[in-house]
């Protein structure tokens, strides 16, 4: 590039200037035409005044040669954590860097892509790191760009138009030649479904080497094993999934492992679904009417989500009085369908005040404890009855019961008390006014006396007598309230009292709510960090084996936090699932995206860079030497403009001839003794000319 060159900073506008030399090319036109005399040095002369205005100026400019940069970017994505591709990296990378060094002139840029975790939800994403680590560097001081990856780049552009620079891009592949992969791919995923029925996951399982035998699927709901399905490669699979509970259910598809296959990484895939409970049929059952009978319906009438089924004596049949059948307003109750075909469509069945009238036969109460074993709730709501003769503690209904009555009542004010267990219960823990002592709510005047024979009271009354007693009877759950004086905390009576949350929580818990199970081990993901609750009615708490995705396990003390609540959190150094396990209890938590986009291809390809290497002059190939660490660089040349910078045995930078100004002195060339000499003649040198024709 020459040092020299020429500026003008004109007097006038440049459109001016225009105008004027306009007329002026004119006028000497119109002279040249007319053959006028002296023509030619006027021109000149109207050169050099155009000259004049536009004040010339030549400029030296002292400039210092800047050098080529050249980018080696770094693949630190989880795909390249396998095999033998971490000692290739770190290899070609220092030999890379010196290797461009020693060709002198040559700023290396080390950059490194992907460190922001192992499984990144977009990918691996190698040209947004390059763009962000040349910022600040002038496309034109771009020499060339070597990537050191397995090929598997999720943001390649689809031509060289689209990088910013001319330069060469060399794609330098690890891994080796014939790796082979086995994954399960997710086809069609609900994210939703309903509470105790099936949904449908579609998958298919893919395989690099093309084989076309079946392999086993093996299917697991929470950790636990639901199905295993042979699934031949290629061939789109749907398997049946229960949904268990509310809220989430981890489900984890995961095919068996090749024998030569690169990692079992991508073998599984994790699949979250949250389970929503349909509209939750609740029958209630209410003997004599009494001041409690209307708590029990607004109650559960105020919740849109629940279809009550109401079933109240009005009338016993010792009170027979002779009214004939068709004078009476009321139609025949369903006993036989709800008591017996349908009673395994009821989530919860409610007793309030019943006592065994003869109104039911036994065999339909035989049925409710059979529903009660098989997984049902049931709720019992004890009034004075309760304890006598034609107590449903004396029908079939006593073998669940979780309290004995001792046959007396206690008739006189007293509040209800959470007791230590309760304390620690989810169902009572926290409760609004349990806090102090007395609690902050309401006395209450009548309690069924009662002991203790299985499960736990986590409300205690007069006399630090059991007042809620919760219990688990095979598959299902039972709840027994030894009063029915909640109606004045529903009243305000006092000040009221928690009955809303305390009946809620208690129906939540006999129908299985996750977050009211009194053992549960939770494990929660926040961002990269696990965070670990124990709800446990036990003094102590272990510690906790965390398992990550790799099969490294970790022991984590957990903390007490509150009655029953231990926490604790750590930071999870890799992504995907890990299992928390206490020996008893576990629990699943994935990290980052479910099913991460960085290990959906694990094969190195030189495919993906090749078309973006090609265009830009660059090349793509691969440097492993077999399985081992070893490695194989192309020798390194510098170049001037060039189609190609690669060939068989070598990569090429461009050279730019890039440089920057150091400083700069300008010459006026219209100014001065000079100046005023050249515009002088070029006024005299016309009037010279015509002089001379007038003396000859």
């Amino acid at each position: 590039m020459s040092p020299y060159a020429l500026t003008f900073s004109p007097h006038l506008p440049w459109p001016v200037l225009a105008g004027f030399a306009a007329l002026a090319f004119a006028l000497v036109a119109f002279g040249l035409f007319l053959r006028r005399p002296g023509t030619l040095p006027r021109a000149a002369g109207l050169a050099l005044l155009l000259l004049a205005l536009g004040d010339p100026s030549l400029v030296r400019e002292d400039r210092a040669p800047l050098k080529d940069v050249a980018a080696i970017v770094v693949d630190d994505s989880g795909s390249q954590t396998i095999g033998e591709r971490p000692e290739q990296t770190r290899k070609a990378a220092e030999a890379l860097k010196a290797s461009l060094e020693a060709l002198g002139d040559v700023e290396v840029r080390t950059i490194r892509a992907g460190r922001e975790g192992t499984g990144a939800a977009d990918g691996t994403r190698l040209f947004a790191a390059l763009n962000e680590g040349l910022a600040d560097t002038p496309p034109e001081r771009v020499g060339a760009v070597f990537l050191i990856t397995d090929g598997v780049v999720h943001d390649a552009p689809a031509d060289a138009s689209g990088l910013g620079f001319r330069a060469p891009v060399h794609a330098l592949i690890t891994g080796h030649e014939g790796e082979r992969d086995r994954r399960v791919e997710l086809l069609e995923a609900p994210r939703f479904g309903i509470v105790g029925k099936d949904l449908s996951i579609e998958f298919r399982v893919l395989d690099t080497a093309g084989s076309r035998e079946p392999v086993a699927v093996r299917i697991r709901r929470d950790g636990v094993p639901v199905a295993t399905l042979a699934a031949r490669p290629g061939e789109r699979m749907r398997a049946p999934v229960r949904i268990d509970h509310g809220g989430a259910n981890v489900v984890e598809i995961e095919v068996e492992a090749a024998p030569d296959e690169l990692s079992t990484v991508n073998n599984k895939a994790v699949l979250s679904i949250d389970g929503v409970r349909d509209k939750l049929k609740v029958l209630l059952v209410s003997g004599e009417p009494h001041q409690g009978e209307r708590m029990w319906r607004n109650l559960l009438k105020s919740d849109a989500n629940v279809d009550l089924v109401h079933f109240t004596i009005l009338r016993p049949p010792e009170k027979q009085d002779g009214t004939p059948i068709n004078e009476l307003s009321l139609i025949a109750f369903p006993t036989a369908d709800l008591f017996g075909r349908k009673i395994r469509e009821f989530d919860l069945i409610v007793f309030d005040r019943y006592s065994n009238q003869s109104v039911l036969p036994l065999v339909y109460f035989d049925n409710i404890v059979r529903y009660v074993r098989e997984g049902g709730a049931l709720l019992l709501a004890a009034g004075p009855d309760f304890s006598g003769a034609e107590g449903l503690y004396f029908s079939p209904l006593g073998r669940i019961a979780p309290a004995r009555p001792d046959g007396d009542l206690t008739e006189r004010p007293f509040r209800a008390v959470v007791s230590k267990d309760g304390e620690r219960h989810p169902v009572t823990r926290g409760l609004d006014g349990a806090q102090t002592s007395p609690p902050g709510w309401g006395q209450w005047f009548r309690q069924v006396n009662a002991q203790t024979t299985r499960g736990l009271s986590v409300l205690n009354g007069a006399d630090d007598k059991p007042l809620l007693v919760l219990s688990r009877e095979g598959k299902g759950r039972v709840g027994l309230l030894l009063s029915d004086q909640m109606w004045l905390w529903a009243r305000g009576f006092e000040g009221g009292g928690p009955h809303l949350d305390l009946l809620r929580r208690l129906a939540h818990w006999l129908m299985k709510e996750p977050e009211l199970e009194e053992e549960a081990l939770r494990a929660s993901a926040r961002g990269a960090t696990i965070e670990i609750e124990r709800q446990s009615l036990r003094p102590e708490t272990p510690p906790v084996t965390a398992t990550s995705p790799t099969g490294v396990e970790r022991s984590v003390t957990l903390r007490p936090a509150e009655p029953g609540l231990s926490r604790a959190s750590f930071d999870a150094p890799e992504q995907g699932l890990w299992r928390v396990s206490d020996g008893t209890l576990s629990a699943l938590v994935n990290v980052g995206p479910e099913n991460p986009r960085e290990f959906q291809e694990l094969v190195s390809t030189l495919d993906r860079l090749r078309p973006v290497a090609e265009a830009s002059g660059g090349s793509v190939r691969r440097i492993g030497q077999g399985a081992s660490g070893d490695i194989v660089l192309p020798r390194l040349a510098a170049m001037r403009e060039s189609p190609v910078y690669a060939g068989a045995d070598y990569a090429a930078i461009r050279r730019n001839g890039a440089s920057e100004v150091r400083g700069a002195g300008a010459t006026p060339l219209a100014l001065g003794f000079l100046g005023l000499a050249f515009l002088l003649a070029g006024v005299v040198a016309p009037w010279l000319q015509e002089g001379r024709r007038a003396r000859g």
